[in-house]
């Protein structure tokens, strides 16, 4: 014999109804992956811009680096000093562009000339060896395999043009960070949750400390190793010394792979003019490495972050696979803030740990 429902079998929730707890339960869990998935997608989408963003936040910590160091010897309004640092920056470019443009870029077709070869005797060599087959491989096709597994170039770097343009909005948006702060860190965390409002702000502050301290050491780094490459290969009578001075500078911004690709260029160049300039030259690569890696790294990682250099070449490796040249360059103050927002986020006080 059945008995007949009760009232309260009438008005349970079905399981395909919403307000059923299991039901409400899958569709939130349903709502959230979604969520991961839309944000992932979004994000790959939107890394072009967002790249530029962390571009121009990177300036703006350089600029505002300078404005503090001005600010010690000339107590002027912070608009005035991000100015002054500006312009020095504009005239010092022009000035390098205008006395060593024409002649670095002579040097520069010189030099690819030079390592072309060097690249094709180092080939012949392999062969004769058996270690390599007769023939070798292009070095064209080399360098597109090199591009091939650092990323491909996004279309916005794909011309001169895009190039330009890119650095153009860096520049800007840059400038515009460094002017007025504050105003864009109070617009992002009025989308904070009020209780949530004053670890932000702590939070923010200490990223950009972090991230002027980096820059500062990164600048002092390449300033660094491009004066004492282009000195030190001028002495042991390696060409190019002055080009080869410049590129490991600027190489130097990027930690790792940077150092890599400049060492074999001054390798290179220095073997073509004989085994003794050769092992010279790997020499002074060899010293510069160790200025950095021993006084220069330690010194600076202590006033701000201590990044493992595994991890700041994976992520090198993986956001350069991913966004190409720009993921490549900003891997490392990504790395930077991320590990300070992480640290906060666990309750650890990245400042107090320096002191």
């Amino acid at each position: 014999m059945n008995d007949a429902p009760t009232q309260a079998d009438v008005e349970a929730p079905s399981p395909m109804e919403l307000r059923d707890p299991r039901m409400r339960l899958e569709v939130t869990r349903a709502i959230i992956w979604v969520s991961v998935v839309l944000t992932v997608v979004l994000l790959y989408v939107l890394a072009q811009p967002l790249l530029l963003i962390i571009g121009g936040m990177v300036l703006a910590s350089m600029l505002d680096g300078g404005a503090r160091l001005l600010g010690r010897v000339l107590p002027i309004a912070r608009g005035a000093r991000i100015a002054i640092v500006a312009v020095l920056v504009l005239v010092f470019l022009l000035g390098v562009v205008s006395y060593a443009g024409l002649t670095l870029v002579s040097e520069f077709t010189a030099l690819k000339t030079l390592v072309v070869q060097q690249v094709e005797r180092g080939q012949a060599y392999a062969s004769s060896l058996g270690i390599m087959p007769k023939g070798g491989v292009q070095v064209s096709e080399i360098g597109k395999q090199l591009m091939g597994s650092i990323g491909s170039i996004t279309s916005v770097l794909g011309s001169a043009l895009g190039a330009i343009s890119s650095l153009a909005m860096i520049v800007v948006l840059g400038l515009f960070f460094a002017a007025e702060p504050r105003i864009y860190e109070r617009g992002v965390g009025w989308l904070v949750p009020h209780d949530k409002r004053a670890d932000f702000f702590k939070t923010s502050t200490d990223m950009a400390q972090t991230l002027r301290r980096l820059m500062a050491g990164r600048l002092l780094g390449m300033t660094v190793e491009g004066v004492f490459v282009s000195i030190a290969l001028w002495l042991v009578g390696v060409p190019f010394a002055l080009l080869l001075g410049l590129i490991t500078g600027i190489l130097a911004f990027l930690p790792n792979i940077g150092a890599i690709v400049s060492g074999i260029l001054i390798v290179l160049v220095g073997f073509s003019q004989g085994t003794h300039v050769g092992l010279l030259a790997a020499g002074v690569y060899v010293a510069v490495q160790v200025l950095d890696g021993y006084l220069i790294v330690p010194m600076v990682a202590r006033k701000s972050v201590d990044l493992p250099p595994a991890l700041v070449l994976g992520m090198q490796l993986l956001l350069g696979a991913l966004f190409g040249l720009l993921g490549l360059m900003f891997a490392d103050p990504i790395v930077a803030m991320a590990k300070v927002a992480l640290e906060r986020r666990s309750g650890i006080d990245p400042q107090a740990e320096k002191k």
